[in-house]
């Protein structure tokens, strides 16, 4: 063989092999990073959320960035999840605004906050295309929280929930012992009641053993997988105290700038993706539990009666006048959710036709 054809040979062999090196992702030549994310669910489909929000990073990273699901209270419990993330004790932390907003009621806005006509999807809208997330990021920096927070899986609106006889009037909820977090812990004082915090997990027994006379927690398969109707058979569905609400997933601002560009992207957009997942899946198994609840489980369903909603929104203004006066930054994000919503739902409540119209002409 020539030596100009083993030279050709030798160059053609030194294309390919670069080429399938420019084929390969950056990412799959490092070494795989771990981070360890701690949940505020001990189980149920909460935790197979942060789980699906875990394998979905894994897989796009190519295995090369794996974040560990920790159940609740495995290195701390969560009141402390925000600051065990900010020390670095926690690389991340998957719960909810409203579980830390005792260091500031704006925080509740990002989650649980005011109904001002929209959803949880309308107000994602807001976070990412409304100026709230440059709002957080003002909030945290005051704070002097150590932290960068994704937001995603848009909620349907809470239930009132759980309840020892039928509410039909508002003043039958003056004086009662109620379960609920965030701001809304706030309204419904307003409106009489006697709130006390709790973890998810200690709903039920509390209400069992009458520590509590009423409680909410989110949505049907949560609340059944409590067994939450062991203790009670009537459920009020539809309510302002919390009519938006979705994930914060935080990360400790050192460890999540220390990853690659390329590993920020991918936990960025499954984020993103898990906006779809959840309502798509979570919607779903809610119905499912629903009619279990009510059919096989001798639950009594309840639209909440508009004379209460009206109340609950008399109690917000009250609550956001109050707090407004207090903390000029929190009447900032209100101002900034009210621009947003005013525009936003003026076009959405002209252009969507009533969907319970359609539903009631072809089931009743």
């Amino acid at each position: 063989m020539s030596k100009s054809l083993n030279r050709r040979n030798f160059l053609r062999g030194s294309a390919l092999a670069g080429a399938g090196a420019l084929a390969t992702p950056a990412i799959a030549d490092n070494h795989t990073v771990t981070l360890k994310m701690q949940a505020a669910w001990g189980g149920g489909i909460w935790l197979e959320n942060a789980n699906t929000f875990s394998e979905r990073v894994e897989k796009m990273s190519g295995g090369s960035l794996k974040i560990e699901v920790l159940p609740v209270n495995s290195v701390v419990k969560t009141s402390q999840m925000q600051d065990a993330v900010h020390r670095g004790v926690l690389d991340a932390a998957h719960y909810v605004c409203a579980y830390w907003y005792s260091k500031s009621k704006t925080a509740s806005l990002f989650g649980t906050g005011p109904c001002f006509g929209w959803s949880s999807q309308e107000v994602l809208g807001w976070v990412y295309h409304g100026g709230g997330k440059e709002l957080f990021d003002e909030l945290m920096a005051s704070l002097g929280l150590n932290v960068v927070s994704f937001f995603n899986s848009p909620m349907p609106a809470q239930p009132l929930g759980w309840f020892n006889e039928e509410i039909t009037d508002a003043s039958q909820m003056n004086g009662l012992k109620y379960r609920t977090v965030g701001l809304a812990a706030d309204v419904l004082l307003e409106m009489g009641m006697s709130v006390v915090q709790l973890p998810g997990g200690e709903i039920q027994p509390a209400m069992k053993s009458g520590l509590i006379d009423a409680a909410e927690f989110n949505n049907p398969t949560s609340d059944r997988e409590f067994g939450m109707q062991d203790v009670s058979k009537h459920y009020h569905l539809a309510s302002y105290h919390q009519s938006q609400e979705f994930f914060e997933i935080t990360f400790n601002k050192q460890k999540f700038e220390s990853l690659s560009p390329e590993h920020q992207a991918i936990i960025e957009n499954a984020s993103m993706a898990e906006n779809s997942n959840f309502y798509w899946n979570n919607t779903t198994q809610y119905a499912k539990d629903l009619q279990t609840l009510q059919n096989e489980q001798g639950v009594n369903v309840y639209r909440t009666p508009d004379s209460v909603l009206a109340e609950q929104l008399k109690a917000w203004d009250v609550v956001i006048e109050r707090l407004s006066a207090e903390d000029p930054f929190f009447a900032k994000v209100i101002d900034s959710q009210k621009a947003y919503a005013k525009e936003v739902m003026y076009y959405l409540g002209l252009n969507q036709p009533d969907y319970r119209l359609a539903y009631k002409h072809y089931f009743g």
